[in-house]
């Protein structure tokens, strides 16, 4: 069977809709993400049998059915996970988000006995850092945004909101042209490229921050800063998934 695959704006904007922070329906949001990857079958007519070769998981089932989802259970978010790509999100590391290491801005579930989306955007966040910090400084990061753990009204921004953020800043990374390589012991050198790379990233955030009009200028630099390292590392996420796949297929086609 072949898996239903998101990408993070994907799963964001669905995200956002259950939410109901969005004017999209979450039917429609899975039918293009689904249709991204079956042009051909569509305009074939051949989609019906291209569908029903699909994995489709539980929690899309209900879903494609037009099912509310109040909130959601670690193995609906689990499931949710599994679909991002480049993403190694599972339930066993969720248990340990919730009861030890980030229990103070998870805590208990808030939608009866249900985890809430902001909740289960932010274990997605979690996931995504760890590519590339560990977790005394995502920590740090979570102290700056989400000012007292133990209440959601104080939030520079809501965790939903911050992962469709930094989603959309990598979909825009993803577009944008590699930029020229330069040997770091030529003139400008290392600190050029990074000045390139920084100005390329800081420019697309900042159409984004015009959203957050409210906040104060360092409340703003926090959001921002926040919005670039998540970005930097989902990119981290794609090499080492990219790296397990060449290690798989060399080890695969050793015969």
């Amino acid at each position: 069977m072949e898996a239903f695959t998101l990408s993070r704006i994907e799963m964001s904007g669905l995200l956002l809709s259950l939410s109901g922070n969005s004017e999209r329906r979450p039917l429609h949001i899975l039918q293009e993400a689904w249709t991204k990857f079956h042009r051909d079958e569509v305009r074939e007519g051949t989609s019906l049998p291209a569908f029903l070769s699909t994995e489709i998981p539980p929690i899309l089932q209900k879903l494609i059915k037009g099912g509310g989802v109040k909130g959601l259970s670690l193995g609906d978010i689990a499931s949710l996970g599994s679909l991002i790509e480049y993403s190694t999100l599972s339930a066993s590391a969720m248990q340990n988000w919730v009861k030890r290491d980030f229990k103070e801005y998870l805590g208990s579930p808030r939608e009866g006995k249900k985890y809430s989306i902001n909740q289960a955007a932010l274990l997605f966040i979690i996931d995504d850092l760890k590519a590339a910090l560990d977790f005394e400084s995502i920590r740090q990061l979570f102290r700056m945004l989400f000012l007292a753990p133990e209440r959601d009204d104080d939030d520079l921004v809501e965790p939903a909101e911050l992962y469709h953020g930094y989603a959309e800043l990598f979909e825009e990374i993803k577009t944008r042209s590699p930029l020229p390589v330069q040997r770091p012991d030529e003139p400008g050198g290392a600190k050029e490229i990074l000045w390139k790379s920084d100005s390329v990233l800081k420019a697309s955030v900042e159409k984004m921050m015009n959203r957050l009009s409210h906040l104060t200028r360092p409340q703003r630099d926090a959001v921002q800063n926040m919005l670039l390292i998540a970005a930097i590392s989902v990119q981290t996420c794609y090499f080492q998934a990219l790296a397990r796949q060449y290690f798989n297929a060399v080890l695969f086609l050793d015969f």
